[in-house]
């Protein structure tokens, strides 16, 4: 109920308003059963965004620390991110990557449509990056078909560097679901859940029609060889990077 809320009352109308988002492909969400949705990363808007566009509820992973901080203003943010659909996860530890799969392994086994981010974190540049394993993984695992979704304005919306919602138009496009189902009894084969990556990549780099970049943009961002750690491909992205 606090989702649809969300949705039609605030900030849904604020953002159709502002933004007029331009929703495309959407009878390719399934009305019922479960679903991957795989998105590109532009900013933080995106889990916004993607949401007001679909015909249902998305849950995305989120920080916990989005569910813990204390005092008045973490009940409120707290509140929102939950009504919002939210689920938090802890990504600290050295199992933080299994931890964040048996999670979304849970949530579509309950039916629901999952919300990841292949590249990680946010793009730094406006271009689209390498996409860590852990979208592939699941998707082998699961057998769940995954859906590639493209946004396209978010980024001049709330650009880099302090808060600000800018009057921008914003193109929501959702893929046709692509099935890996030729991949059968392969997931955990590291060859096949990156030719898997891929593939799902090369779909958000023709629909969105941004620059490809084969380097992973948290090692971008930190100034750090890839692959440095060993579970740096597993990890799938939360909602914010």
């Amino acid at each position: 109920m606090l989702y649809w809320l969300l949705k039609y009352v605030f900030p849904g109308p604020f953002m159709h308003l502002v933004n007029r988002p331009e929703v495309q492909g959407v009878e390719n969400i399934p009305r019922k059963g479960a679903a991957i949705l795989a998105g590109n990363h532009l900013s933080f808007t995106d889990w916004l965004f993607t949401p007001l566009a679909s015909t249902r509820r998305i849950t995305y992973l989120a920080k916990a620390e989005y569910f813990t901080t204390p005092g008045f203003k973490g009940a409120l943010q707290k509140f929102f991110f939950t009504s919002a659909g939210q689920y938090p996860i802890d990504r600290s530890g050295a199992d933080a990557a299994e931890s964040a799969l048996n999670t979304a392994r849970k949530l579509l086994d309950e039916g629901r449509l999952v919300g990841l981010y292949p590249e990680g974190t946010r793009s730094p540049d406006g271009r689209l990056y390498k996409g860590k394993t852990g979208v592939a993984r699941l998707a082998l695992e699961t057998g769940i078909p995954v859906i590639p979704v493209a946004l396209i304005g978010t980024d001049e919306v709330c650009p880099p560097g302090p808060f600000r919602w800018r009057k921008k138009k914003v193109i929501v496009k959702f893929g046709a679901p692509i099935d890996f189902s030729r991949y059968e009894g392969m997931g955990g084969n590291r060859f096949v859940e990156r030719a898997v990556t891929d593939e799902i990549m090369y779909e958000l780099m023709r629909m969105s029609g941004q620059e490809y970049v084969d380097v992973y943009a948290a090692s971008l961002k930190k100034g750090v060889p890839t692959g440095t750690r060993p579970d740096a491909d597993r990890i799938p992205q939360t909602m914010a990077g």
